[in-house]
């Protein structure tokens, strides 16, 4: 099995000890893969930097919506930037057009390692918190979009209370694939979403909620670790391992075996991610 979106390379939620122990863990309970992501450029190359430090683990480059508002787009650490590049030879240039990106990224142009970088996210638009600014939030999006086209990568989006904004923006473009993280709205919305190819984020908040399901021919598992622990964990730490009860979870509801389970969201995660 694949977590397909977690942070635990944030040293916020997670010590280096409960790192490690997490990453056994996984391996003892099925779940080989994890990619984790980024929120910022900040957290994006520390995101990296535990990638490259550990196997079987990848992850996204993302400017989360929220950045506008916590940020006024913090200067780049000079010393881990230049670390980033220092192997040119490895790296893949990720280029940056305009004002947003190239305020929260500090740079026109970040060098980062392309083996383990798998997509453009956590992008998106979140309305649920904030009330104003939504032309901004779509001009960082349209711009996270084209930074995907242009590195011909997914995209992990980040949507809530925001479906209408989202597909008008996605559908002046061309090419986009990517996954709606923690899907968390009504069927209409899901089905459009499904209509555009997406594929659908499950975690544990569905283990606990009353959400429309999609098939799972187009589902990725995932944690969003530390938050949205599954049944039986709710209210711990979310973390990685916690992946088969979320699968376990969808095999019942899709009245099917854990084995199908894993082995359809493994492949979609795969495909999607090209890992």
């Amino acid at each position: 099995m694949i977590d397909s979106h977690c942070h635990l390379h944030d040293s916020e939620f997670f010590t280096p000890e409960e790192q490690a122990d997490i990453l056994q863990k996984c391996q003892k309970v099925g779940v080989e893969k994890l990619i984790c992501i980024g929120t910022s450029h900040e957290d994006s190359l520390k995101a990296c930097e535990f990638a490259e430090k550990h196997d079987n683990v990848y992850w996204a480059y993302g400017v989360h919506p929220s950045e506008l508002y916590h940020s006024a787009g913090p200067d780049v650490d000079k010393a881990t930037l230049r670390t980033a590049c220092s192997n040119p030879s490895s790296r893949v240039s990720l280029r940056y057009t305009s004002s947003y990106v190239g305020t929260f990224a500090g740079s026109l142009c970040a060098h980062l390692p392309h083996h383990d970088l798998v997509a453009i996210g956590e992008v998106g638009l979140e309305y649920h918190y904030y009330e104003d600014r939504h032309d901004e939030q779509i001009k960082l999006f349209e711009e996270m979009i084209d930074l995907a086209l242009r590195n011909d990568l997914p995209l992990i989006f980040h949507i809530r209370e925001a479906f209408d904004d989202f597909f008008s923006v996605i559908d002046n473009f061309h090419g986009v694939r990517g996954v709606v993280h923690s899907f968390s709205d009504n069927k209409k919305n899901l089905k459009k979403a499904l209509e555009r190819d997406f594929y659908i984020g499950v975690n544990g908040m569905a283990t606990y909620s009353t959400l429309p399901l999609p098939p799972l021919e187009r589902t990725l598992l995932e944690t969003d670790a530390p938050f949205l622990a599954p049944v039986p964990h709710r209210g711990e730490k979310n973390n990685p391992s916690y992946i088969p009860d979320v699968a376990r979870w969808l095999a019942e509801k899709h009245q099917t075996d854990l084995k199908t389970v894993a082995e359809v969201t493994t492949k979609n995660t795969e495909k999607l991610f090209d890992i």
